[in-house]
């Protein structure tokens, strides 16, 4: 396997930042459609795929959604280009007969609320990891937060209650002016080991 290139690392994780305000420059379906597509491809246990994307760009959307969101969050949310919901369907297994017909996944996790509970929000997080990636790889700025009333959300956006909220991430092109310095992350030897 070749090793990606120093640029390619610098865009998605060493220069990249997270923004909170934004350029007024509009973001083309199209390319939601291919972040999702390169997105799609990081792995999840057995397949599972469990994240569901809904993308607000109309400012009816962004209304919808204001009520849901902490008071520090509704700015930074409501001028951004698009705001992605990143949520878990409890019923991924239902789907697993396409995506892993190796086994019978109803026999896994039928009547096991814990570990579908479990298997979704952790598989929907890492997707969502890949998602950041994909969006930073294809040229956009990414503000991931919680900072929202996962209640409030799911009931308006999934009222049949069968998928759930995970976390937002705001998109566009951000702007560079409004940074902070970066913040300190911890070294190695600080929060590993290898034993």
């Amino acid at each position: 396997m070749t090793d990606v290139s120093t640029k390619a690392i610098n865009i998605i994780f060493n220069e990249a930042r997270t923004y909170s305000r934004w350029l007024n420059k509009p973001v083309d379906d199209d390319l939601l459609i291919q972040i999702y597509d390169l997105m799609k491809m990081g792995p999840t246990s057995m397949n599972c795929c469990p994240a569901r994307f809904v993308f607000l760009k109309s400012p009816e959307s962004k209304e919808r959604l204001k009520p849901c969101l902490l008071p520090g969050n509704i700015e930074k949310t409501m001028s951004a280009p698009v705001t992605a919901i990143i949520a878990y369907d409890l019923n991924f297994y239902k789907k697993m007969d396409v995506l892993w017909p190796h086994v019978d996944a109803n026999k896994i996790f039928q009547e096991k609320e814990d570990l579908i509970y479990k298997t979704a929000l952790r598989n929907s997080s890492l997707q969502g990891a890949y998602f950041i990636m994909a969006v930073r790889s294809l040229g956009l700025d990414c503000g991931p937060m919680s900072g929202f009333s996962s209640e409030k959300l799911d009931k308006e956006f999934f009222p049949e209650g069968t998928i759930k909220s995970n976390f937002l991430c705001n998109l566009g092109y951000g702007d560079s002016s409004s940074l902070y310095p970066r913040g300190p992350r911890l070294d190695f030897d600080k929060v590993a080991k290898i034993i």
